[in-house]
């Protein structure tokens, strides 16, 4: 009778294991890779900004921000951020995305705030550009 019990229960808990295994996920899959790298596609991105699971900060410069941006993003130029850090202290446990134009920017961004103890900091791969590419909303 135990033998029979702990099959079923066996069987039940591979079960449950195969259905997580194969459900679609509701944010996006941070892969080890971009773990690695810091780096977030467009789409991994606005899923985890729309989800408001993460914020997003815009590195450009004010002539930039002012042309386009992305809605809802917070806007602090490069050259400000260590000035601007207590800003961002709402956010030290929160998934941060750097974003400028290309990607060359939020870099650096990602650096200085993972050098201030900002531990969840990813770079939008491709900036606004590769956002734009993706079809993503801008205002």
């Amino acid at each position: 009778m135990t033998k029979l019990i702990l099959m079923i229960l066996s069987l039940m808990v591979t079960s449950v294991q195969a259905k997580e295994a194969n459900s679609p996920s509701v944010t996006p899959n941070i892969t080890a890779i971009n773990k690695q790298t810091g780096n977030l596609s467009p789409k991994e991105s606005a899923t985890l900004f729309n989800d408001k699971k993460a914020v997003i900060i815009d590195v450009r410069e004010d002539d930039e921000w002012q042309e386009k941006h992305i809605p809802g993003a917070l806007h602090i130029p490069l050259a400000q951020l260590n000035n601007r850090l207590g800003e961002l202290e709402q956010y030290k446990h929160t998934p941060i995305i750097t974003q400028c134009q290309k990607g060359g920017r939020s870099k650096q961004a990602q650096a200085v705030l993972k050098a201030a103890g900002f531990n969840d900091v990813y770079n939008l791969e491709g900036g606004l550009v590769a956002w734009d590419k993706a079809g993503l909303k801008t205002q």
